[in-house]
């Protein structure tokens, strides 16, 4: 069962759509066609969020990517994230998973810890850690490469194995780290990511070429 939090959290951002700037929407519809593309075609669906360090934004889409493909039911969806290079999950993105209501477990002590993240009580968490995007527990090939920074935007002209690439960047919260905004702002862009996200498979459809919502 979906943790409640969680679930109402969703439920606020599914009414938030229409923050959501039409270039950006028609972006987010492209993966969205992927995806059922993928499902309808009876294959799995592989996505990697990217981010340069991959300890705050690609962690957010990782995350709330799975959380957003179980809440609207879409079977088959497996993300996965990476940097081009790699340092360790923020503690600051990680206190705004939190507050945002998932239960987040540390099951390794060293400098780069790996972290379960879990949004329902019945379903796997999702296992963070920073790594780069072509570590071995990320898929090499038949995967979305889903850049969520414009620097690793820049920087990765092209992604090996990559069926599709998508860049919907995000502002870095790590710019307010140690400012009274800290909290703030990395809240306002997890959940900017999750509203993303939820549109996103809102407008998946595995069984129907129409979808939901868009």
């Amino acid at each position: 069962m979906m943790i409640p939090k969680i679930k109402s959290y969703c439920e606020e951002v599914i009414s938030e759509f229409e923050e959501i700037p039409s270039s950006r929407k028609a972006l987010l519809e492209k993966l969205a066609a992927h995806i059922n593309f993928k499902l309808q075609s009876g294959m799995p669906v592989n996505l990697v969020y990217i981010c340069t360090h991959n300890s705050r934004r690609s962690h957010f889409g990782q995350i709330w990517a799975k959380a957003a493909a179980d809440y609207f039911d879409v079977p088959r969806v497996y993300t996965f994230s990476g940097g081009t290079e790699a340092t360790s999950f923020n503690r600051n993105a990680i206190n705004a998973l939190i507050r945002a209501g998932f239960l987040v477990n540390s099951v390794s002590a060293d400098k780069n810890a790996v972290y379960q993240v879990m949004y329902d009580t019945a379903r796997t968490p999702v296992e963070c850690f920073s790594k780069v995007y072509d570590h071995p527990a990320n898929p090499h090939q038949d995967f979305v490469a889903i850049m969520t920074c414009g620097e690793a935007e820049e920087n990765c002209p092209f992604i090996p194995g990559a069926e599709l690439r998508i860049a919907t960047t995000y502002d870095d919260p790590k710019a307010f780290d140690n400012t009274p905004l800290q909290d703030a702002k990395y809240d306002e862009r997890c959940r900017q990511i999750a509203r993303e996200t939820m549109y996103v498979f809102s407008c998946v459809d595995s069984n129907q070429p129409a979808s939901r919502e868009c």
